[in-house]
């Protein structure tokens, strides 16, 4: 077994170096990574190999949930690029996506108290979706045109869809906790 040094996650699965991609090849490609690097068919090996066997898998594994999620995709994507996110120092964003997240989270606050709690869960979700499905184009655009403005333009997309991520866990686990 050999490792694989120096390969970014679409090289190890042998896709282009895109934000578009086919997540049906894509999970094919990772069964078939899978099977040869599973670590029962190394039981018998060295533990030089068997050790290399856990990485790779591993290895194949942290690659494969990172490019089926199109937020973790367009992160890896841009720091492939050598593209900051700069998550940690920079914390401005659009004043109206600002605003827009103040409205959404009052409202996660206001369902508990709504006589329909699930109508207004599915309102909010389907808002959310849909921004996520508008932010994902205009990240595809942005990041396509692959210049300095596009890439700062794909970076905020970026986190503006990592927001928009969150805004869904908690809608998901408020579901829950109605139920």
């Amino acid at each position: 077994m050999q490792q694989a040094p120096g390969k970014n996650y679409f090289e190890l699965f042998g896709l282009p170096v895109s934000f578009e991609l086919d997540v049906n090849n894509l999970a094919a490609r990772y069964r078939d990574l899978q099977r040869h690097v599973h670590p029962d068919k190394f039981a018998n090996a060295s533990d030089t190999e068997r050790r290399l066997s856990l990485q790779m898998a591993g290895l194949i594994n942290e690659a494969f949930q990172t490019l089926k999620d199109p937020v973790q995709r367009g992160r890896y994507l841009l720091s492939l690029r050598g593209v900051d996110l700069g998550e940690e120092t920079d914390t401005a964003m659009d004043p109206v996506f600002l605003m827009q997240q103040m409205e959404w989270r009052e409202n996660l606050d206001e369902v508990r108290q709504t006589k329909n709690p699930h109508k207004q869960l599915v309102q909010l979700a389907n808002q959310i979706e849909k921004r996520m499905q508008e932010s994902i184009g205009r990240f595809r655009s942005a990041f396509s045109a692959e210049t300095p403005e596009g890439l700062k333009q794909a970076r905020n997309l970026v986190r503006e869809m990592q927001f928009l991520g969150k805004m869904r866990q908690e809608i998901d686990s408020l579901e829950e906790e109605l139920i």
